[in-house]
């Protein structure tokens, strides 16, 4: 066994990683780690389009419901848990497969991001959460975009606590954040991996994406987003400002009618897809797994990644 293996299949949401990776980690004897910034959330089940213990099919999952809605979760914290996940797998004498669609996530694993990224400075951190609550996130969104468009493009505007983030960073250093985080994606992994992305094609899976909303709706997403605004959960909250949760959220306190939260769901779910393959694209040692190419044949696909598994292990 090869401790430094680690095999990653990523994709855009809805494009069926799921089912996929149980597969995958049934015919090479390994755990799961999941690289879903939702999923990580206890009680946020619908919406994050959470794997069951049915769907798990017996193979052991990490870093699903280990956070309160509450607790804030960042791209440090993520990496910091995968790489003891990691370890902890590859003591089970296992293969760890790191599975998901939040590509920025799976980048800080793979090149071991350091997220130190200067000093922080409390006086200036304070003063741009007063500007944004004056002036708003889109005008804070709008900021960054003039100084760091690179890093405006891969923030979304509701995630105000980064857009500070990268704000101060570069106040503090005369330079952009995104410039740091080239700089740390040329290094050299401390993993031996093989980087899976699937994929189809995009009419396909906007129909997927439509489809998995409605689903999620006739599941009982809103009654789900309903209970923990009721348990004292805050819009602002990190888990909040997920696909889904933000838009329901925003019906609960009028600004939607439930039609709009709904179309706004599939509209921004469908952007996110294309951001997710676009962010894809641009990296490096990914090995592409186009659906169509393989004739939507599971068994197919399977045995091309297990081959180019064997490689590493």
């Amino acid at each position: 066994m090869n401790d430094k293996s680690l095999i990653v299949l990523a994709g855009p949401t809805a494009v069926g990683k799921t089912a996929l990776s149980i597969n995958l980690a049934k015919a090479l004897d390994a755990e799961i780690i999941s690289a879903d910034s939702v999923q990580v959330y206890k009680k946020l089940d619908i919406g994050s389009a959470k794997i069951t213990q049915e769907e798990m099919d017996g193979v052991t999952h990490h870093l699903i419901d280990v956070l309160e809605p509450d607790e804030d979760f960042n791209v440090a914290l993520f990496k910091e848990m995968v790489k003891a996940a990691i370890d902890k797998v590859h003591a089970n004498g296992h293969v760890p497969i790191l599975a998901g669609g939040t590509g920025f996530y799976i980048q800080a694993v793979l090149k071991d991001v350091d997220f130190s990224e200067g000093e922080s400075d409390p006086e200036i951190r304070s003063r741009l959460e007063k500007e944004a609550e004056a002036i708003g996130n889109i005008a804070m969104h709008n900021r960054l975009a003039e100084i760091d468009p690179e890093s405006a493009d891969s923030i979304p505007v509701g995630n105000l606590k980064r857009v500070i983030r990268a704000l101060e960073y570069y106040e503090i250093t005369g330079e952009r954040i995104s410039e740091h985080n080239a700089t740390e994606k040329m290094k050299q992994s401390p993993y031996d991996y093989r980087f899976f992305v699937l994929n189809d094609d995009r009419d396909k899976l906007y129909e997927r994406i439509d489809k998995r909303v409605d689903i999620m709706m006739r599941d009982g997403l809103l009654s789900e987003v309903t209970d923990l605004k009721n348990a004292g959960i805050s819009r602002d909250a990190v888990s909040m400002q997920s696909l889904g949760y933000r838009q329901i959220m925003n019906y609960l306190y009028g600004e939607y009618s439930l039609e709009e939260a709904v179309y706004q769901i599939k509209l921004q779910t469908r952007h996110f897809a294309k951001r997710q393959l676009t962010w894809f694209k641009r990296e490096k040692d990914t090995i592409w797994v186009n659906k169509p190419d393989f004739e939507y044949n599971e068994e197919k696909m399977l045995a091309f990644m297990i081959d180019k598994c064997k490689e590493i292990m």
